[in-house]
This record gives C-alpha cells, sequence and structure tokens, in this order.
C-alpha cells in the first residue's frame, strides 16, 4: 500500500518551504495568489488530506465531537444522530459516532479514544449505567435521556408524560387488560422508567391491573419476537400493548396480525421511517429534531464557556399520533 502524501511532499511539488504550505492551508499571513494556485494544485495531484487533529493542536479546538449511543440501526437512535450530524455540519463541525451496542467495556472504550483524540465535547446517549470516567473528564457533555453526573446538561422529551398519554390512548379505545413491555432494565435509565410509571400511574387512578415485562436484549429483534410471542401465547385476555419503542411494537403488531387477536398497540419514538412504513401504528412522537437541536445549541455554548442561563434539566413536550 502506498505511503499518504505528507505535507512535505505538496511542498516539494509545489517549490515552495512547508512553512508555506502550512499558511496556504490555514489562511494564515500573507500568501500571493500565484504561490496559493502552486500549492492548491499539488494538493490536488497528490490527494492530500491534511490531518485536522494535528492542525487543531495549534488552536485551542479541533471541531470534533463525539457522539457515543446505542446504535444508529436503531429508528429513534439512527434519526437523532442523522439530525445532531446535519446541524453539527452547518455549524463546521466533524462527528465520530460510536455504536456501544449497550456494552459497558464497549462504551468505556470509545470514550478514551474520544478523549485521547481531543474532542471539544461529547452528546451521549448510551445506556449503561456507572461510567466514571464522564465525571473526570472535565469536557463539555451534553446526555440523552440520561442522568449520568449532577454537573452534566440533560437533554430528554417528556417521557413520565408520554407513558400517560399511550395508557390514556388505549383507555380511550376501550382497552382494560394492558400490560407494557419496556426495553431497558434499570430503574436509573431515566427514559424508560417515567414511560413505565406514567402508564402504571394511569392504570392506578382507573383502578385496573398492570403488568410491565421487561426486555433482556432490547437490539435483538428475534429475542423480542420470541418473547412477545409467548407473553401473548400465555394471555388470551390482553387486549392492548403499551411498547416502549415503535421497533418492537412494530413485531408486536406482526405478531398480532397473523393470530388475528384483537389488540390495540401504542409504540412510542414516532420516527420518520417508522410512521412511513406503518401510517397504521397509533405512537407517541418524541420531538427528535427539537431534540438534536436543543443538544447542539447547549453543548456549543459549553464548549465557547457561554453558561450563563443554562439549566441542568431539559424536557420537551411529546405528542400523540393515532394511525391511519
Amino acid at each position: 500500500m502506498p505511503e499518504k502524501p505528507k505535507l512535505e511532499d505538496v511542498a516539494k511539488l509545489a517549490g515552495v518551504s512547508p512553512t508555506t504550505v502550512s499558511r496556504v492551508l490555514n489562511n494564515r499571513g500573507a500568501i500571493s495568489e500565484r504561490t496559493r494556485r502552486k500549492v492548491t494544485h499539488a494538493i490536488q495531484q497528490l490527494n492530500y488530506h491534511p490531518n485536522e487533529i494535528a492542525r487543531s493542536l495549534f488552536g485551542s479546538k479541533t471541531h470534533f465531537i463525539g457522539l457515543i449511543f446505542p446504535s444508529t440501526g436503531h429508528p429513534f437512535f439512527g434519526e437523532l444522530i442523522f439530525q445532531i450530524e446535519n446541524i453539527l455540519s452547518e455549524k463546521h463541525y466533524k462527528v465520530l459516532i460510536c455504536n456501544t451496542m449497550d456494552q459497558t467495556e464497549k462504551e468505556r472504550s470509545y470514550l478514551d479514544m474520544l478523549l485521547s483524540n481531543q474532542v471539544d465535547g461529547m452528546i451521549v446517549g448510551a445506556h449503561n449505567i456507572g461510567i466514571d470516567i464522564y465525571q473526570r473528564a472535565k469536557l463539555p457533555i451534553v446526555a440523552i435521556d440520561r442522568k449520568m453526573s449532577e454537573t452534566i446538561t440533560v437533554v430528554s422529551s417528556d417521557n413520565y408524560q408520554g407513558g400517560r398519554m399511550a395508557a390514556e390512548e388505549l383507555l380511550r379505545q376501550g382497552r382494560s387488560k394492558i400490560i407494557h413491555v419496556n426495553s431497558i432494565r434499570q430503574k436509573e435509565a431515566p427514559s424508560s422508567y417515567l414511560r413505565r410509571k406514567g402508564y402504571e400511574d394511569v392504570m392506578t387512578e382507573h383502578g385496573l391491573p398492570f403488568k410491565t415485562y421487561e426486555l433482556e436484549s432490547p437490539f435483538d429483534p428475534e429475542v423480542k419476537k420470541q418473547i412477545l410471542s409467548s407473553l401473548l401465547d400465555q394471555d388470551p385476555t390482553i387486549d392492548g400493548m403499551f411498547l416502549s419503542d415503535d421497533l418492537t411494537a412494530a413485531i408486536a403488531l406482526s405478531i398480532i396480525r397473523k393470530r388475528n387477536r384483537d389488540i390495540q398497540i401504542v409504540g412510542y419514538d414516532g420516527t420518520e421511517m417508522v410512521t412511513t412504513l406503518l401510517p397504521e401504528l397509533t405512537t407517541i412522537v418524541q420531538p427528535i429534531r427539537a431534540m438534536a437541536q436543543l443538544a447542539v445549541d447547549l453543548l456549543l455554548k459549553e464548549i465557547n464557556n457561554e453558561f450563563d442561563g443554562i439549566k441542568k434539566n431539559y424536557i420537551l413536550p411529546v405528542t400523540l399520533r393515532r394511525g391511519t
């Protein structure tokens, strides 16, 4: 494999000094148009790409942001990451995307890598609890749907209200034997815990029994399919289901149709992909674009040391989308 061209190679081809090439790349100093054209032509000929991180060491920022999330393959996280990357790109920031797949050691390894590469800040939506490196990072961090420490800003949607809305919608449809399927086990993961709490509070207020089932493998569709099939086979009285995400809701909908059961379901997230492919799905819609915009705005404020008015917890409203 041929070696990547170096700055010195560009200088040699252009017939100038490496310092002159550096000045052209960084747009610094007085450079004649003729010299600028020679350097630019040499860069194009050699297909030279400067080391952005190395260049950044001369300044105070790298303009790299780390994103740590469980899975870009999950519709909610995938859409959220897409929005965050798009917004950051408009502000001339690049991103390093890390998929943890809910593995603590993988998350820890990615965090070490991001810190070693001098990122300016991080937006984190991973769900592993007890990683204390975040608190010691001394780096601007914004968390999505997860309280990581007393000093890290959190952006989330109103998960408790979303859980209430889901249960109330199923009751409105005349359902009374309603179960909830939750993909995250830890009570410390606020999004799933608050959705569950909202559902259970509504059922209690109406004097109805409730039951929450917790999935061991939140990102394995085959495991979800097996567990949901087993739940429906074991209890023929179920007439309503509140699923903690739309992917699980889609699997449940498929199983229900195959069994020809009269069960109403409500999902959660309302991503563009799922609502387009399954317009009949009733779901609680998170304001994904607004969450991404707020997370980026808050992170850049912290990066620029603009702390005035920044709170530690932001909760955005959710809406109900009834299936067609």
